[in-house]
């Protein structure tokens, strides 16, 4: 997990498990030669009791001489705008922050303290969710950059080992309370069944997760010999296309036939969000058909019945659906947050030329409409909810944007048809993305979620200019004269 060198952030609640997390770091950072930086994030809900909490971690960390930092988040807020559970939201924004300080202050690997309970927890969610193997797997110890050292022991073995070194920490009250649902799963659920069933439940849990990466391991080896042996890849800069061969799919266990189908989508697709097992029972239904029957699937793929087998693409951009990768005139550039990048010279209606540029500023009070630029090609946006890195690019599956209030979605394509953009335009627009949200089509439109409000604490301008005008930004039309 940690090696001579590294840079491990932590991740520091003030909760009986962090603290220990903390204390077992400190213990070996000498002894294997690492750095240790602490992430603690105030969610804003608990009022004085989150205060008191980060007071703690403060202090705790200063003690330890370990350097911290702290990220203050209104959960209940990000929640309502993401149209999420305020539990996933929490999760969520945790998860930034840690990437986020792993990325700006140097780190290798980011620790988190889920032991052993949490991991029959999290199995007992997915399998009522309803999941596969991969989901029998629950919490991994180790995956890329994130590491769970303390995922060996309980619950009760990490409070122990606090009492035993007269170590404190802080009770969150809201554990006790059974509003969400690993709560549930944690207070009802899982003490039922070792009372009720078995008291080695969590245990039991725990190591049916080990076997499960062990079947899931072998299997992925099957998936990498059956890839090589039945798919042939053809990928031009207009196309992805990926032919199945029927022999020697046909030769394939069902185990292997299903995994490396859902492989084939993703491939395809550029994740795997929303694949999900009918679709997978669909194509390998497929292989049975006559030649010529075809299937849609989720992500504008479509699969084709052929002689030799099955072929699955993606939907050509002339064809109304979205395209991911850099194919064609797609193109992906990250924002620079502050500064400034340049376009390419296939970004739509703008160019070579043309650049973008970011700044954050403090809002000290922004109540009124005519204090927010007006302008075509300036905007605010309320920077304290952007979820992912934000990028300018073309549209992608799965691309949607808020349209009201409520949080209603509508699909960048649907958007396009509603606004009679014509079809030979949108392959090239330019759009500013967090992740698969839109944030801002230029010329168009912003995303309702976005806008700056009263309780906005930092706003994020995006300005697009002509560096022909000496990097003036355009006061309100559109850069090849439409409006």
């Amino acid at each position: 997990m940690i090696g001579k060198g590294d840079v491990v952030i932590a991740g520091v609640s003030g909760g009986a498990d962090s603290v220990c997390l903390l204390f077992v770091l400190c213990a070996l950072r000498e002894k294997i030669g690492f750095q240790i930086k602490a992430c603690h994030v105030n969610h804003g809900i608990r009022g004085a009791d989150a205060d008191a909490d980060e007071a703690y971690v403060r202090k705790l960390c200063q003690e330890l001489g370990v350097p911290c930092r702290f990220f203050h988040e209104d959960v209940e807020l990000i929640a309502r705008k993401r149209k999420q559970s305020p539990e996933e939201a929490g999760r969520m924004v945790r998860r930034e922050a840690f990437e986020a300080m792993c990325r700006e202050d140097g780190g290798t690997r980011i620790a988190t303290a889920h032991h052993k309970d949490d991991n029959a927890e999290t199995i007992l969610w997915n399998m009522a969710r309803g999941t596969g193997l991969k989901g029998l797997r629950g919490i991994q110890p180790a995956a890329g950059k994130w590491i769970r050292p303390l995922l060996a022991l309980t619950r009760e073995q990490t409070e122990g080992y606090l009492k035993a070194k007269g170590i404190s920490w802080c009770e969150d009250m809201t554990n006790s309370e059974d509003n969400y649902t690993r709560n549930r799963i944690r207070h009802n659920i899982l003490p039922s069944l070792e009372e009720q069933v078995n008291p080695g439940t969590a245990r039991h849990l725990d190591e049916l997760s080990r076997q499960a990466q062990e079947v899931w391991d072998y299997l992925e080896q099957g998936v990498d010999r059956a890839w090589e042996k039945c798919v042939d890849v053809r990928e031009t800069a207009e196309d992805c296309v990926l032919e199945i061969s029927r022999p020697h799919f046909e030769e394939e266990m069902p185990a292997v036939q299903k995994q490396l189908l859902h492989r084939c989508l993703a491939y395809v697709r550029g994740q795997e969000r929303d694949i999900g097992a009918v679709h997978i029972a669909a194509l390998a239904e497929l292989f049975g058909r006559q030649a010529g029957r075809t299937l849609d699937l989720p992500g504008d793929i479509k699969a084709e019945r052929t002689y030799a087998g099955v072929t699955v693409r993606q939907y050509s951009a002339d064809a109304g659906g979205g395209k991911t990768g850099e194919r064609g005139g797609d193109f992906e550039i990250p924002l620079q947050i502050p500064g400034r990048v340049e376009l390419p010279d296939r970004a739509g209606n703008f160019g070579a030329g043309w650049s973008i540029a970011c700044r954050i500023i403090e809002n000290t009070g922004v109540s009124e409409a005519e204090a927010i630029p007006q302008k075509s090609y300036t905007k605010w946006f309320d920077y304290d909810i952007i979820k992912c890195s934000l990028s300018a690019r073309t549209r992608q599956s799965g691309d949607y944007l808020i349209i009201d209030e409520k949080g209603s979605r509508q699909k960048l394509k649907a958007f396009f048809i509603n606004q009679k953009i014509p079809r030979e335009a949108r392959p090239r627009m330019l759009l500013i993305a967090d992740g698969q949200h839109i944030m801002w089509i230029p010329g168009h439109r912003m995303s309702r979620a976005y806008y700056v409000t009263s309780r906005t604490k930092k706003i994020l301008e995006i300005k697009i200019m002509e560096e022909k005008e000496n990097g003036r930004d355009d006061q309100g039309t559109d850069p090849r004269g439409k409006s």
